[in-house]
């Protein structure tokens, strides 16, 4: 799974998730990309199965990049326990996703073929999300 070397602090606030992404929203290195229509945390393990669901159906052919890193603490306290005597342990790792945040990018396949693998990571992750193309965002940014 995905998860920080090491951390400054163990645990963190759990923080909101308001306003549209700022950065990480353009099409940097392939040619089609999975954009976040909705703002959501995403597992380490939920960024693991999409990415098993891309490289699966491409055959290892092309490239996948994944732009978004784990890097939130979610902590948990065991059922059955009374309230106070602290925060829990850190569960999982979440990575905080604004809409308009690009998920993953493929390269090197054709167009059907990018666009069914990114579709396949979609249905893996709990947040909606649209297949673009590099032109299509450059497209809309101008715009």
């Amino acid at each position: 799974m995905l998860m920080p070397k090491r951390v400054k602090h163990r645990k963190q606030f759990r923080g909101t998730m308001r306003g549209k992404a700022m950065r990480g929203n353009q099409i940097t290195n392939g040619e089609f990309g999975l954009v976040a229509v909705e703002p959501a945390w995403i597992k380490s393990n939920q960024i693991e199965a999409a990415r098993i669901a891309m490289t699966r159906y491409i055959k290892r052919g092309g490239k996948v990049w994944i732009k978004i890193f784990p890097d939130k603490p979610v902590t948990t306290k065991p059922a059955e326990t009374r309230m106070g005597s602290g925060k829990g342990t850190v569960e999982y790792w979440v990575s905080v996703v604004k809409p308009g945040r690009v998920l993953f990018e493929i390269a090197g396949v054709p167009e059907d073929a990018a666009r069914e693998a990114l579709r396949l990571a979609m249905n893996k992750l709990p947040v909606k999300c649209k297949v673009v193309s590099k032109e299509q965002l450059d497209g809309g940014a101008d715009a």
